[in-house]
């Protein structure tokens, strides 16, 4: 199951109520960032930006696909400090065993390269204001305004042209 959406919509949170409910693992797509400096990344394209902000390729092989076998999956999770964003990955190792249930939690979880692999995409949506405000209290107001100014692009593009809203099986409004 993918819970995908735009950063601050809540993804996070109703992928944590679902596991309190139903034997499942949680696998947090932003240990997945792809890395580098915000330089970098300005002097991409939002369609570049989507296709290397995850390392998709990673969380298919270390992840999805194990614990999709029945075996553990084990990856190094990305190290981020709020307000100041991507440091490197850290040196310890997650291990997730299976699970009946995989709630694959963060934005361009529900990327069409994954599309053979979910089998039920879920859509996150809230307001653009309560989202912000969400974003502002959790990162901080400089490192939201850089975000904003980098992503917002990205997140756009992938939810207009890669995965339209009509694109999923279903549309939680997270109000």
């Amino acid at each position: 199951m993918a819970l995908d959406g735009r950063s601050g919509t809540g993804k996070s949170t109703i992928a944590q109520a679902i596991a309190d409910r139903v034997e499942s693992v949680i696998v947090v797509g932003d240990d997945f960032f792809a890395g580098g400096n915000d330089d970098a990344w300005y002097g991409c394209s939002a369609r570049e930006k989507v296709d290397r902000v995850i390392d998709w390729q990673r969380m298919r092989a270390q992840v999805l696909e194990p614990l999709l076998a029945n075996q553990p999956a084990y990856w190094h999770p990305l190290d981020f400090e709020p307000g100041v964003g991507w440091i490197g990955w850290k040196d310890e190792i997650v291990r997730l065993e299976p699970a009946p249930v995989i709630l694959l939690d963060g934005a361009y979880s529900a990327r069409p390269e994954f599309a053979d692999l979910v089998d039920l995409a879920i859509l996150v949506e809230v307001d653009d204001a309560t989202r912000r405000q969400r974003l502002l209290a959790r990162e901080g107001q400089a490192f939201m305004d850089r975000w904003h100014q980098l992503w917002d692009v990205a997140e756009d593009y992938y939810f207009t042209h890669l995965r339209p809203r009509s694109s999923f099986d279903l549309v939680i409004k997270n109000d």
